[in-house]
This record gives C-alpha cells, sequence and structure tokens, in this order.
C-alpha cells in the first residue's frame, strides 16, 4: 500500500470518528435524517406500486372490453348461421378466436400483475410502518436520554455536594464555636484589666488590712487584760 493509499485510509478514518461524534451529540438529528430518508425511499416506493396499479386497471379495463366483444358475437353468430350468412359467421367466428386467445393472454399477465400489485401493497404498507415506528422509537429514544442527562446531572450534584460540602459545613461551625469562644476570653481578659476591677482589687486589700490592724488591737488589749489581771492576783497574795 503506498503513501497516499494510506493518507487515505487515515483521513477516511478521521472523518469516520468526526462524524460518530457528530452523531452522538446530535441523536435527534441522526433520527431525523433516518425518517427523511425512509420518507423519501416511501415515495418513490409509492410511485413505483402506483404503476403497477396503474397497469393491473389497464389491464382489467382491457380485458373486460374483450370480454364484452366475445359476448356480442357470440350473440351475432347464430344468428349469421340461421340466416345462411356463412361469410358473416366465418369471420365471426375468426374474431371470437381472437378474442378468445386476447382474454386468456389478458387473463394470465393481469393475474401476474395483480400479484405483484398486491404484494407492492403490503410492501408499502409494512414501510409506512417501519417509518412509523422510526418516529415512536425516536421520541422514546429522545425521552430517554433526556431522563438519563438528568439523572446524571443530579447525581453530579448530589456528589458534589455529599462529602465536600459536609466537611465545609463542619468546618464553618467549628470556626464559629472558636470564634464565639474566643470574644468570651477576650471579654473576661478585658474585663480583669479594667479601672473597675483595678478598684475593687484595691477596696478589698483595703478591707482585709483594716481588719488584719482591728485583730492586731483586739489581741493587744486582750493581752494587757490577762497582764494586769495576773498582777493583781499576785498582790492579793503577798498581802495575805
Amino acid at each position: 500500500m503506498g503513501f497516499f493509499d494510506r493518507l487515505a485510509n487515515v483521513w477516511k478514518g478521521f472523518v469516520s470518528l468526526w462524524i460518530s461524534d457528530i452523531e452522538s451529540r446530535n441523536p435527534e438529528a441522526v433520527y431525523e435524517a433516518a425518517i427523511d430518508e425512509r420518507v423519501r425511499k416511501h415515495k418513490e416506493l409509492k410511485k413505483a406500486v402506483s404503476g403497477i396499479v396503474y397497469l393491473r386497471n389497464k389491464l382489467t379495463a382491457e380485458m373486460e372490453e374483450k370480454e364484452r366483444n366475445l359476448r356480442e358475437i357470440m350473440t351475432q353468430l347464430p344468428v349469421a348461421i340461421d340466416e345462411g350468412e356463412d361469410e358473416v359467421a366465418m369471420v365471426l367466428i375468426q374474431k371470437k378466436d381472437e378474442l378468445t386467445a386476447d382474454i386468456d393472454r389478458i387473463s394470465a399477465e393481469l393475474a401476474k400483475v395483480s400479484t405483484q400489485a398486491e404484494e407492492a401493497k403490503t410492501g408499502l404498507i409494512q414501510f409506512q410502518g417501519e417509518i412509523e415506528k422510526l418516529k415512536r422509537e425516536k421520541e422514546a429514544m429522545l425521552a430517554k436520554k433526556a431522563n438519563a442527562e438528568a439523572r446524571i446531572q443530579i447525581q453530579g450534584t448530589l456528589d458534589g455536594l455529599s462529602t465536600d460540602a459536609d466537611i465545609k459545613a463542619l468546618d464553618n461551625v467549628r470556626e464559629n464555636i472558636d470564634k464565639l469562644q474566643a470574644e468570651a476570653d477576650i471579654g473576661a481578659e478585658i474585663q480583669g484589666d479594667s479601672l473597675d476591677a483595678k478598684l475593687a482589687k484595691i477596696k478589698d486589700k483595703a478591707a482585709t488590712s483594716s481588719a488584719r490592724s482591728q485583730l492586731d488591737d483586739m489581741k493587744r488589749q486582750l493581752a494587757a487584760q490577762r497582764a494586769g489581771a495576773s498582777e493583781a492576783a499576785a498582790g492579793v497574795k503577798k498581802t495575805i
């Protein structure tokens, strides 16, 4: 195989793939083209069938005319014989034989053509049925395609929302909780360093210092009282 032959094969393969891709992405157009082609062939077949039917009708009319003429001759022939018109009778007999032969010939042709016409009509009806079947198939397949595309789209949406969406939602909740906790912590920290807090601490320390001073004074007073009581008891013992 030469270079150009191989190149031609590659090009044919490329064109075939390209056409296949277009067909897969445009199924409705493919169905419409197939239906249009069948409709065109149906018209051609119908035209051919009409020609056969025309020939059948023509043979039928011709045979009916021959049979009518034969009946007339068969009516005239006895009269000619009765009247002694031998020459007329001979002519009528010749016409009778010719008409009989024609009728036999036409009858055979008519039988053949009638069979062809019936077969052609049956084929035409079947072909019309195939067109209608293809139209129904087109509607069913396009509906099936639309349903499949919708299911794929819904599944893709669900897949996109499942894991990623759950993780993102949890991260958002955790982040918001951490922010609330930080807000609460910073409030407590700021409150501890505020002026009111410092004043409260000083007041607590002052109250504690005052209580401690009073406690020390009370302890000294009690000690002095005990000491005075001890000295008085010792003086009484010396006097005795």
